[in-house]
């Protein structure tokens, strides 16, 4: 029985989580961690009260003692940014909210090749992390990454051509932030090129790339926070690692050369099996896509070496 455990399975983002993975079938087991215990709590009940309409599931909540014997670890948990705060400063809170996650997790006994899932941001920051705490060995700890921009960019691309999203190809890469890169070069629908479509023109596909960057700040000031793509997009990583797919995502993870990245972490074309980061794909792209990511890894650097 596969198990997850969400820390900050309370919030918005951890029980949307939770509720897509119930819905999914294929986590045997779920379980709830959140700073405010009658929310994991509450969100857990909610859940268990569904399960005999969805699969045969275990949902639990509780201390960081329910985490034990978990194969995968998705933490959700995070700070909001206050209203005159820098983005460096609300950085330097989450990374000390972090560490803290991270203590707390090294006391807990996982599964061998468990792994850890970094949702809060800065993702691809908190990522290189986990990697480097040692909890488990770094090609077990991945970052959603650009797998929730790629999620919205393809859904918004499909609403412009009139395409079944699902049918839509096409990759964000780089960092999870304002130096995310589109890849257009490999952008397609149903094996055509996006640009032979009709309709399309760079201002277009530069209009689309915009509403994409500015989708998740768009949900949060209509509804006061994102949570519904993100569960899915979270899903779509614990899933392909409880199935063993080696599906490829663009996940986040400690970059080793491809691309000429080295020592952070972001996202590029990974294929994701039981144990996390199978192997990590050097796409090719434009000379400008490429210039976009060395850019994305340099920006990442420069806040990696500013952080306490």
């Amino acid at each position: 029985m596969y198990k997850v455990s969400i820390i900050g399975g309370g919030g918005r983002v951890g029980s949307d989580a939770a509720f897509a993975l119930q819905l999914g079938g294929i986590v045997g087991e779920i379980a709830l961690v959140d700073a405010n215990r009658d929310m994991a709590d509450g969100e857990a009940l909610d859940i268990l009260h569904g399960t005999s309409l969805t699969a045969v599931q275990v949902i639990t909540s509780g201390d960081y003692e329910v985490v034990n014997d978990s194969d995968c670890v998705v933490v959700t948990a995070g700070l909001r940014r206050k209203p005159d705060e820098s983005r460096l400063e609300l950085i330097n809170r989450n990374v000390g909210l972090f560490r803290q996650i991270l203590d707390s997790l090294r006391g807990c006994k996982l599964r061998d090749g468990a792994t850890i899932l970094v949702v809060s941001n800065p993702v691809d920051i908190l990522t290189q992390l986990a990697a480097e705490s040692g909890i488990v060995p770094e090609s077990q700890v991945l970052g959603l990454g650009t797998v929730l921009d790629t999620c919205r960019f393809r859904s918004l691309l499909a609403a412009h051509f009139n395409a079944p999203a699902t049918d839509i190809k096409a990759l964000i890469l780089g960092e999870h932030g304002d130096s995310m890169v589109p890849i257009w070069s490999c952008a397609g629908i149903g094996g055509v090129p996006l640009a032979s479509l009709p309709g399309y023109t760079d201002d277009v596909a530069k209009g689309i790339f915009e509403a994409t960057k500015k989708s998740g700040a768009e949900v949060i000031r209509l509804k006061g926070g994102a949570g519904r793509a993100v569960g899915i997009s979270i899903k779509e990583v614990v899933e392909t690692m409880a199935m063993d797919k080696k599906k490829l995502l663009p996940v986040s993870s400690v970059q080793h050369g491809k691309m000429g990245i080295s020592g952070i972490s972001l996202s590029l074309p990974t294929r994701v099996g039981r144990t996390g980061v199978v192997e990590v794909l050097e796409p090719k792209v434009s000379d400008s896509e490429r210039e976009g990511l060395l850019h994305s890894a340099q920006s990442l650097k420069d806040v990696w070496g500013q952080i306490q």
